[in-house]
């Protein structure tokens, strides 16, 4: 069983290298998908907030792609306040496998990536359903569309990944996935 305390060091382990310029193990963080493909990795998403994008690999195999990873970084960063932060390479692996579920040559659209705890908590009294302890704050959640594609199946995809939490929003017609613990709301 993974701890936090686990999930953490090979999340520091896992940022430091990515940051560092070496192609990590994908073992560090547990793929979401059939184990055996070798090829690349490819993810499209876009901030609705900032309009930028990213469009490419980010992994080859097993490795991560440091160059990729910063990209990344940047387009999911809090977009209120400018902070960049490692995303956990399992919400990208998370990204990758949905988009093979959904079956299209689409792209997602982000709402929330990061989010700096002085933004987690402006939102905390400001809005309700943001949680005190956002896993946004670690990097490891995400708040998604794919559009022309029903937000509702989206959710149902994301739930049989059984890689972390999945929140469906219908009035906002986006779904949260993250790679904490299963749970669903």
């Amino acid at each position: 069983m993974l701890t936090r305390r686990g999930f953490l060091g090979g999340a520091l382990k896992t940022t430091a290298g990515v940051a560092g310029g070496l192609i990590l193990p994908a073992t560090v963080a547990k793929p979401v998908f059939a184990a055996g493909h070798s090829g690349a990795h490819m993810v499209s998403f876009r901030n609705l907030h900032t309009g930028e994008s990213f469009n490419g690999v980010y992994r080859v195999g097993d490795k991560y792609l440091p160059d990729s990873f910063d990209r990344i970084n940047k387009v999911l960063r809090d977009f209120r306040t400018g902070e960049v932060f490692p995303m956990d390479p399992r919400i990208i692996d998370l990204l990758y496998a949905i988009n093979r579920e959904v079956d299209r040559n689409g792209f997602f659209e982000i709402l929330s990536g990061y989010r700096s705890p002085k933004t987690n908590k402006m939102l905390q009294k400001a809005t309700t359903g943001v949680a005190k302890n956002s896993l946004h704050m670690s990097g490891q959640a995400m708040d998604i569309r794919y559009p022309s594609f029903n937000s509702y199946k989206l959710r149902d995809i994301a739930q049989s990944m059984r890689a972390g939490g999945v929140g469906y929003y219908k009035g906002s017609n986006f779904v949260h996935v993250d790679t904490g613990q299963i749970r669903y709301w």
